[in-house]
């Protein structure tokens, strides 16, 4: 593709996709000129370097998150449906996860997605700082939460990209954490009464009893500031 042809927004879709099938390690120039059938140098007619790249990335993927209207529903309701699109999205793109411990994701997608954040929990009643606060704190147990999906991601292609056998590999290290287990009777007790692989995966619910644990402590702190 010629360099007068390609756009950013291109471009910036196209190291999306990369991203999400080789992870952040796969992300280079090189391969991105491959897949958009440009030479790699015409990349940077439209984009700074590699951060800038992934910075772009990161926040065309905000959009996936869709937005309640708040004249419709109530805050619960929006907080619950915007933290698991959130979930959602950062499980169909594990690199941003894993990016964010050395990037600082900011733009136009960022920032729709945090402004109608901070208006569902004014909607609760949070005011000023405590709307921050309330939306940090919901944002961070949703990431926390992606974290081993994207750890696991990761590491898969990690070991295939070394010619080894993923299954294998983490049926090894769940033989070494039941091993580390035995002498801890609550551990082994739940081993005990359940198949290994369920055992090494979180159950299905613990994202949604966790996000239900925490706004109904919000719900409890709005309460007795009221009284």
């Amino acid at each position: 593709m010629p360099r007068d042809t390609l756009t950013r927004e291109q471009i910036v879709r196209t190291a999306v996709e990369l991203l999400d099938s080789e992870g952040l390690e796969g992300l280079n120039m090189r391969a991105l000129g491959k897949r958009l059938n440009s030479a790699a140098t015409a990349v940077y007619w439209h984009v700074k370097n590699k951060d800038n790249l992934l910075t772009l990335a990161g926040d065309l993927v905000w959009d996936e998150i869709r937005l309640p209207d708040l004249e419709q529903v109530g805050w619960r309701e929006a907080a619950v449906a915007m933290a698991g699109d959130l979930y959602a999205m950062f499980t169909r793109h594990p690199w941003l996860v894993q990016a964010f411990a050395t990037h600082l994701f900011h733009g136009v997608g960022k920032a729709r997605h945090d402004d109608h954040t901070l208006a569902v929990y004014e909607k609760a009643g949070f005011a000023g700082p405590q709307a921050d606060l309330a939306s940090a704190a919901v944002f961070t147990y949703v990431l926390g939460n992606a974290a081993p999906a994207a750890a696991t991601t990761s590491l898969t292609r990690r070991i295939q990209s070394e010619g080894g056998d993923p299954g294998k590999a983490f049926a090894e290290v769940t033989r070494e954490a039941v091993e580390a287990a035995q002498g801890f009777p609550r551990l082994l007790q739940r081993i005990d009464s359940a198949d290994l692989a369920d055992y090494a995966e979180a159950p299905q619910d613990t994202f949604a009893f966790g996000l239900e644990s925490l706004l109904d402590g919000l719900a409890a702190r709005l309460e007795k500031e009221r009284c």
